[in-house]
């Protein structure tokens, strides 16, 4: 299997049980200190590996253009959208608020095609019809009224489709491990600054220590995932590459099963329509991967 593909079905698996572990760290940890807590020890475990093994001498080579680029990876990513999403799930149901967050692959297809001119075949077309299917059973109902919950993970949505179709870009040039040190990094601060401003730092210093460890064996899956989808999505293009994270609903929605000791029809079926839209889609993969990743209207000069 292609190195890029094997990297990137790891952090599908990684983000399926990520997903079902993270439903219990929520509960037992308000949510914007939670995700300031994890994205920061993944951003000094990040620092450590880019200094352990010289990719620092990568940073001092750094241009303007690409510090900035790197920058706006960690705000469009790492930072704004996860307290988007976070407020929105307060708003509206888990069910509809994930079944919304799970059509990103379909505006990274968008972007790709305009941004990067990748190019979207029919077996792409119909594994994303499939995915989206599969997606509506697991909703096991049809979205009802959006609402303003809806509107602020439809945004975060969109701002991590364009975060990853940014990432491709940059990934021409840089390894995959700069890029997810910029965006832990700088999406830290930014989320830091967030807690600061809303009086809501003072929170970390009555954690206790079962808090601490949910957040510790959570931040370790989260540095396994942008270790393996950045590096992975170098080689991948970012279209094919966004619609086999789907791979980890199925993944969450098992554990999730097994865990509660019930397996439903439906489950079933949308499990097994998720892994044969990524079939399709991986059918596509060999004409998409001579696409040269190159945004449009972009230079690689400063």
């Amino acid at each position: 299997m292609n190195k890029g593909l094997l990297l990137v079905f790891s952090t599908a698996v990684i983000s399926g049980f990520s997903v079902f572990i993270n439903k219990y760290s929520v509960s037992v940890i308000n949510p914007y200190i939670f995700t300031f807590l994890k994205n920061a020890l993944v951003a000094l475990v990040l620092c450590g590996v880019v200094f352990l093994f010289a990719k620092w001498t990568t940073l001092k080579s750094l241009t303007k253009k690409q510090w900035l680029l790197l920058l706006t990876i960690g705000l469009v990513g790492g930072g704004i959208p996860f307290l988007l999403f976070f407020k929105g799930l307060s708003l509206t149901t888990a069910a509809q608020g994930a079944f919304i967050h799970k059509t990103m692959f379909l505006f990274v297809m968008i972007l790709a095609v305009v941004f990067l001119k990748e190019k979207i075949t029919k077996n792409f077309l119909i594994g994303a019809l499939l995915l989206l299917l599969g997606n509506l059973i697991a909703l096991k109902t049809l979205p009802v009224l959006f609402g303003w919950g809806d509107a602020l993970i439809l945004l975060a949505t969109m701002l991590w489709a364009i975060e990853n179709t940014i990432s491709k870009y940059v990934l021409k040039d840089l390894p995959g491990t700069i890029i997810a040190w910029g965006r832990m990094f700088f999406g830290s601060i930014f989320i830091l600054g967030y807690l600061g401003f809303t009086g809501q730092i003072n929170i970390m210093s009555r954690l206790t220590a079962g808090q601490i460890g949910w957040t510790a064996i959570t931040a370790g899956l989260l540095f396994a995932y942008v270790m393996t989808w950045y590096n992975g999505l170098k080689y991948v293009p970012v279209s094919v590459a966004a619609a086999i994270l789907l791979i980890g609903s199925p993944i969450t929605t098992l554990l999730t099963l097994i865990n509660a000791h019930k397996i439903a029809l439906p489950d079933i079926q949308s499990g097994l329509l998720l892994i044969l839209g990524t079939a399709f889609i991986l059918l596509s993969f060999p004409r998409q991967r001579e696409s040269t990743p190159h945004l449009r209207g972009a230079s690689n000069t400063e």
